[in-house]
């Protein structure tokens, strides 16, 4: 029965009509965006922008566990890793973060860390933060996620970020005005 259903199904979207063929068209779509609304439901982790949200199911890799603003508030013990370059992370960056960069990267930058530590890497959105979170866990890190939205989303949702002496800054380093739009609060630098 279902070989049958199936080889039914294929025949309905496969035959060589013009007809057919926008019927297939049609098909792939929308199945194309089952997928797409299916990845978004693989991340506990929430942003508030739904447009946002969409960019970073397409950008974010799901290879390391993502985490949120409320995850993180939450979190004891953790270790914040920012892989943002120094220029970014000297404008600002959250309470207690370790620069460790992305260009640059050394795992001797972790090396004192704890192989089994309570870490969390972030960018501005999450795609560097999450490259550098793969090669955390292939070097033995078991406790690694990535800041699902990072330091955007943190600043969007009004949490505070610190400049180089510790104080709160209303500054965020946008990256460029490309992915800068994606910061909705706070002073957008770009040097």
């Amino acid at each position: 029965m279902n070989i049958l259903f199936f080889n039914g199904f294929l025949g309905f979207f496969c035959k060589k009509s013009l007809f057919s063929f926008k019927r297939f068209k049609l098909m792939s779509r929308f199945l194309f965006l089952i997928f797409l609304m299916f990845l978004s439901k693989m991340t506990n982790a929430q942003v508030k922008s739904k447009a946002f949200d969409s960019l970073l199911n397409v950008m974010v890799t799901k290879s390391v566990p993502t985490v949120g603003c409320e995850d993180i508030k939450k979190m004891k013990n953790v270790v914040l890793l920012d892989t943002r370059e120094k220029r970014e992370y000297e404008v600002s960056h959250l309470k207690d973060a370790r620069w460790v960069g992305f260009e640059k990267f050394d795992l001797k930058s972790v090396a004192a860390i704890p192989k089994d530590a309570n870490i969390v890497v972030y960018c501005s959105i999450g795609v560097r933060s999450g490259k550098i979170g793969e090669k955390l866990m292939q070097a033995g890190f078991t406790n690694v996620h990535n800041f699902y939205g990072s330091i955007f989303e943190w600043v969007n949702q009004g949490n505070p970020v610190y400049d180089m002496a510790g104080k709160p800054t209303n500054k965020i380093h946008g990256y460029n005005w490309k992915w800068g739009v994606w910061c909705n609060k706070g002073e957008k630098v770009y040097e």
